[in-house]
């Protein structure tokens, strides 16, 4: 069964998402707090006549119908939509987690290399959700025979990806929001998995090898 290390940048990737969305709700209008109680006529004229003599009294505020804690308050500012979709809006709300990463992660890689990382690392991952092409990693999935796969291949998805260094030029990590089905039927979204890769050379070529899940 599919398994996700918690190394600190998959438990990072996480925390965007949910910090992303917590974000927006900080920015929502504090709630007014309750009037106070409208005091009593003698009290109000006790008031009025102790600090502004020439103010109108409760009473006068009463009959002329201009009491201001009579007046309607405010509308409520409506809240700020979340930065990241609901869970279960399908394939419209993808964009918006793809952006969610890229803004949480500057790019730090030419653009070819991460076009190859996210290409490899969304390979990467259906093949260890689904068990589909599995058998073209031999290193990274040894054991594929043996392992069934813990997802379906009816509905899996991959939301976003994206490919930044991992502490050096040479090392990279693939970060994948997913979608998927278990097999015990239940589908959730917003899954959080990543891929980590080293360059290598062969015959004087570069290219990103992946590396086995520890």
């Amino acid at each position: 069964m599919t398994t996700t290390p918690r190394s600190p940048r998959l438990l990072l990737a996480s925390t965007v998402l949910l910090t992303v969305a917590g974000g927006a709700l900080l920015d929502m209008p504090q709630a007014q707090p309750p009037p106070a109680p409208a005091a009593s006529p003698r009290a109000s004229r006790a008031a009025t006549s102790a600090t502004s003599p020439s103010a109108p009294t409760a009473s006068s505020s009463l009959a002329g119908g201009t009491d201001s804690s009579a007046s309607p308050s405010a509308p409520t500012q409506s809240a700020p939509e979340s930065a990241l979709p609901p869970h279960g809006e399908g394939v419209a709300g993808d964009q918006t987690v793809q952006r969610s990463l890229e803004t949480a992660w500057p790019p730090d890689l030419p653009a070819a290399d991460e076009r190859e990382l996210r290409t490899e690392g969304r390979a990467l991952l259906r093949a260890d959700a689904t068990g589909v092409g599995r058998g073209q990693w031999p290193d990274v999935f040894p054991d594929s025979n043996q392992v069934a796969p813990a997802f379906a291949t009816a509905r899996f998805r991959v939301q976003a990806a994206i490919a930044r260094r991992d502490g050096s030029p040479a090392k990279a990590v693939v970060h994948l929001v997913w979608a998927g089905m278990d097999r015990g039927g239940t589908f959730t979204d917003l899954r959080v998995s990543e891929w980590h890769f080293t360059r290598t050379f062969e015959k004087g070529a570069a290219t990103w090898t992946p590396q086995p899940r520890l």
